[in-house]
């Protein structure tokens, strides 16, 4: 599970905006995209992206 500290100061490298947590991905408030989470870990890059 991701802390929430990290969660907040996250933001979608695509668009810039806030993002929140969902079903284990890490999803744009702007853009929609959806972000994996592996490991633990975040994959903030957007060729990894789930539009």
């Amino acid at each position: 599970m991701i802390d929430k500290e990290l969660l907040d100061i996250l933001a979608c490298p695509a668009c810039k905006a806030d993002v929140r947590l969902k079903d284990n991905k890490i999803i744009c408030k702007k853009c929609g995209r959806k972000y994996p989470i592996k490991d633990g870990i975040p994959v903030m890059l957007i060729d990894e992206a789930e539009d």
